[in-house]
């Protein structure tokens, strides 16, 4: 999906081939209202109106689609999105019959299905465009704009290191910045190290063009709440000197997933418009090794002022975070978000598709889960179990970065963070995975969203007008 291909159009009444959606209670009605011919056919592709099944079916000198469906009537993000991936190039439309007519939220999954990542590798055989109509003209710029924000993580996460390093993160936030008429503030060099002591001793190992830096967008009017949104921008994670293996290291690329979750959902911020005072903060770094490389045992100090012992060079993220969430705490916000690909020990409990959610307040919580259902991207809260503030000792430093136990690593990762956010501040962080190693309908393999959608519409209905 190419941002802003029309994929989703106002229905004018024009030419389009119908889309029927049935399930599998309701097909031997659906069959009984076609011909033997249009029986065979169906026949002869399987079709029994199971899920995520699609048949073309002959009508004349024309021919129609037919998908399957847990529930013609309730359709959620992905109920179109096989028919997306697989139907010819057109114009289609649903057909007025069990579903009544109308996509709803499965705008969304038509057009996630189209997306793919072609910078290094072209389709061998490309498919043109699958435009679905749709007579709720009013949303298509909406869900066009959360689809493209989907899609954006995707792109970033996707992109190898080399081409997607702390200054390429740069430059994506500047021209996000650019066409919203944004502030871009970037930190780098001697000033970094002075302002955010642990982003620089993080990045510092890395060739200089891929040097460590702070991306520090703002927009908005300053009389309105302030809503920070912090990512994490690792570009490539080698463990440092607590080095990773191969298998460990393949997919470090998208270690800056936390950060293109942050970009993604401040586009759809600023471009919708609400009542907040955003603060972007993403620092950016590759966790390299060299003679520069921060060490086991060594003591770094940060913006808060603490000092933290490192028991891992491996658990890096988290000392990044760590600075940017002094900063964001500066500004006194109405709520932080940070987005993250933190720990593997969210992975080994909640698996790739549920992103872990830790949060101070039972209501924001309470809202991101919500707003997570509803709309087919469910965050599962964590705890932040004071008991397991401990694990975090030090002898010789006000904290470590890493427990030396293998006990509930993804709480105890948060509760490092925790110390660097400002009291009393409503905070919500997501440890999201950002890659799904397995396609399904509307969500091909490689870089994607985990949390964005939750967090989105948790927004809108907070800070909407």
């Amino acid at each position: 999906m190419n941002a802003g291909e029309a994929l989703i159009q106002p229905d004018r009444g024009q030419d389009a081939i119908a889309i029927h959606l049935t399930d599998r209670n309701g097909f031997e009605g659906f069959a009984k209202g076609l011909n033997a011919a249009q029986r065979a056919a169906l026949g002869a592709q399987k079709f029994d109106g199971s899920g995520y099944q699609t048949a073309i079916v002959p009508d004349g000198e024309s021919w129609f689609a037919v998908g399957g469906v847990a529930d013609p009537q309730s359709l959620s993000s992905w109920c179109l999105a096989k028919l997306a991936e697989v139907l010819p190039e057109g114009t289609y439309r649903l057909a007025k019959d069990a579903s009544g007519g109308d996509p709803g939220p499965a705008l969304h999954g038509w057009q996630t299905a189209q997306y793919v990542f072609d910078r290094y590798k072209k389709p061998e055989k490309p498919t043109g465009p699958r435009i679905l109509l749709t007579e709720k003209a009013g949303r298509i710029d909406a869900v066009r704009a959360e689809a493209e924000a989907v899609c954006l993580v995707r792109d970033l996460v996707n992109t190898p290191a080399e081409d997607m390093g702390p200054e390429a993160l740069e430059e994506r936030i500047e021209a996000l910045a650019k066409t919203h008429g944004a502030t871009l503030e970037t930190v780098r060099g001697d000033a970094l190290e002075r302002c955010y002591p642990m982003v620089h001793a993080v990045g510092r190992a890395a060739a200089r063009r891929h040097a460590p830096r702070l991306m520090h967008l703002t927009w908005g009017k300053e009389s309105d709440p302030v809503l920070a949104v912090v990512g994490k921008g690792v570009c490539f994670d080698s463990g440092g000197l607590d080095i990773k293996g191969a298998s460990g290291m393949m997919l470090m690329k998208k270690d800056m997933g936390g950060a293109a979750h942050a970009i993604a959902l401040a586009g759809l911020i600023m471009e919708a418009g609400l009542k907040v005072r955003l603060h972007l903060l993403v620092p950016a770094v590759e966790n390299a090794i060299s003679g520069e490389s921060f060490r086991p045992g060594d003591v770094l100090s940060s913006r808060k002022g603490l000092t933290v012992e490192i028991g891992n060079t491996d658990a890096e993220g988290r000392l990044i975070l760590g600075d940017a969430l002094t900063r964001a705490s500066e500004e006194n916000p109405d709520l932080i978000l940070d987005f993250a690909t933190l720990t593997g020990a969210a992975r080994v409990a909640l698996g790739p598709d549920l992103p872990a959610l830790m949060a101070r307040n039972d209501a924001t919580a309470d809202a991101l889960i919500a707003a997570g259902k509803a709309h087919d991207d469910a965050p599962w809260r964590l705890p932040l179990p004071e008991a397991y503030r401990e694990y975090l000792a030090s002898d010789i430093a006000d904290t470590n970065n890493a427990a030396s136990n293998g006990f509930a690593g993804a709480s105890v990762a948060g509760l490092f963070l925790d110390k660097f956010v400002g009291e009393g501040i409503d905070w919500a962080h997501f440890d999201t995975y950002a890659w799904r190693p397995q396609a399904k309908p509307g969500r091909p393999k490689g870089g994607d969203a985990y949390g964005l959608r939750a967090a989105w519409h948790m927004l809108k209905d907070r800070y909407g007008s």
